[in-house]
């Protein structure tokens, strides 16, 4: 049998293409990817698609014998339970699947539902790598699993990125122990609601207590704040001596936030570290390169500095 495996948009190793290639190969089947020229000569397709509007890529596959799927473009289709089982051990996956929050600006509750165990380390690993990746959506909701994995972690000597972030709400002082202890990328967290700014100060305070100086902070814009309430925390976290990611809310599907050059200066002056930690937004919207951004601003009344908080 021939299998063709067609990725339309993910930027990381695709999981459950991963799965499909690993259970077919372990049939004797011949795997081809992202060939389209051989579209009529396999047997079978499978495509891909996590983002929305990236639809109608995945759309120009739908032929008889293809297998289309992902968040972009059907949210509640899965895999064949045969499939879905495998183990591909490429380092990079869940040990749990689901959160215990639901925010509407996320897919996970509609998708995966409220938190569950997944698996362990050994599901993941291939026993050789010294890093991996774990895709947890909200892995501190269940503390005693999180224990229990990176006791897994500390046992095999293993770096590990936390991808998706962590929860600064559930953070106690023994799992800020913890995260200490263990081999890691950059820790992320997220501020993306200004009613949890009391658990973003007290995070930052104990991870600091045990040595973690500076996390990346993920920081939701153009969903239900203002550009003055976004600008605040960003310039919070900056105070604090933090990193910061600006993510611009459905900004490829939505025009209006796509199109503000507000947030566009905003994002690359937070996302660009060692910019953001040189210099404050103002003095970015000063040099010449970025005058067009500091005249928008200017224009339509967007902030450009606020007071220290």
């Amino acid at each position: 049998m021939k299998v063709l495996i067609v990725n339309i948009d993910s930027k990381i190793p695709n999981l459950a293409l991963a799965k499909i290639e690993k259970y077919h190969r372990d049939r004797g089947d011949e795997i081809f990817y992202d060939l389209p020229i051989y579209r009529d000569i396999v047997d079978k397709i499978y495509v891909s698609c996590v983002f929305s509007w990236n639809k109608f890529l995945a759309e120009q596959w739908n032929f008889e014998h293809t297998e289309i799927g992902g968040t972009g473009w059907d949210i509640l289709k899965k895999l064949p339970p045969e499939i879905d089982k495998v183990k591909p051990r490429i380092n990079i996956g869940f040990t749990t699947r689901g959160c215990i929050r639901k925010c509407k600006f996320c897919v996970v509750p509609k998708k995966e539902g409220h938190i569950y165990i997944e698996g362990d380390i050994y599901d993941i690993w291939d026993g050789k790598s010294k890093d991996i990746v774990l895709l947890d959506n909200n892995i501190l909701a269940l503390p005693e699993h999180f224990f229990f994995i990176t006791d897994q972690i500390k046992k095999e000597k293993l770096r590990v990125d936390f991808n998706q972030g962590l929860d600064c709400r559930l953070l106690t002082d023994d799992i800020a122990k913890r995260l200490s202890e263990i081999n890691h990328a950059e820790y992320k967290f997220a501020f993306d609601f200004m009613e949890i700014e009391p658990y973003v100060i007290k995070a930052i305070s104990l991870l600091k207590k045990y040595g973690i100086k500076r996390c990346t902070w993920y920081v939701l814009v153009g969903f239900n704040t203002t550009p003055e309430q976004d600008l605040y925390r960003v310039n919070l976290l900056r105070k604090l001596n933090q990193n910061v990611f600006v993510q611009r809310y459905n900004y490829k599907s939505n025009k209006k936030v796509k199109s503000n050059l507000f947030y566009t200066a905003l994002s690359r002056w937070a996302n660009q570290h060692h910019i953001f930690q040189g210099m404050d937004f103002k003095q970015f919207l000063n040099y010449p390169e970025n005058r067009h951004y500091k005249d928008f601003c200017l224009k339509y009344d967007y902030p450009i500095s606020l007071q220290d908080s």
